[in-house]
């Protein structure tokens, strides 16, 4: 039977169990044997990362193929823009190709936890935050797909993976889930 950890990776963290400096990797957060990440969060990126412990579902979960929906809050520098969103409901060519459409709305400033360090600041530029949901998994994407309309990510949450979502846990918090 497989398993499938939910975390909530912190800011800060690598996806990943080894590392010059063990404090900043998963080491710490996941101390059950034989599990290994479904996909991968950048260090400053947060919230939830998938662990498995059955290879299929790891390539199932992690395999852009198999058009698994990820679900992102990022609060993005500037007042996001009703073009801008458009633009990414309809797909944004980047650099290594262009993006499928992603489902895009702008959000009110969610209740979160705290991010240590805390997003730098600027008294004359306002943020917002968006939902944006994507079915790829290219390296730093929503990030590359936010500052392609102009509005460049200050703080980027997953929410979702598929079937599986964040819910209350709290930074450096996991769920264990027999499937």
């Amino acid at each position: 039977m497989a398993s499938i950890i939910l975390l909530n990776k912190p800011f800060g963290i690598l996806s990943q169990f080894s590392g010059d400096d063990p404090s900043s990797t998963l080491t710490p957060l996941v101390t059950k044997p034989k599990f290994y990440p479904a996909g991968r969060l950048d260090k400053d990126s947060e919230g939830l990362l998938l662990l498995t412990d059955d290879g299929k579902l790891q390539h199932q979960i992690s395999d852009p193929r198999f058009n698994k929906e990820k679900t992102y809050w990022a609060q993005v520098e500037g007042e996001i823009s009703e073009a801008a969103l458009r633009a990414l409901r309809s797909g944004i060519t980047l650099k290594d190709g262009p993006t499928r459409p992603a489902k895009a709305r702008r959000l009110r400033e969610p209740e979160l936890w705290s991010r240590h360090p805390p997003i730098r600041e600027r008294k004359a530029i306002p943020t917002s935050w968006l939902e944006l949901i994507i079915s790829e998994g290219r390296n730093r994407q929503v990030r590359r797909m936010t500052a392609a309309v102009g509005f460049p990510t200050l703080r980027l949450i997953r929410m979702k993976i598929g079937e599986w979502e964040l819910g209350t846990l709290q930074p450096g918090e996991s769920k264990l889930i027999s499937l």
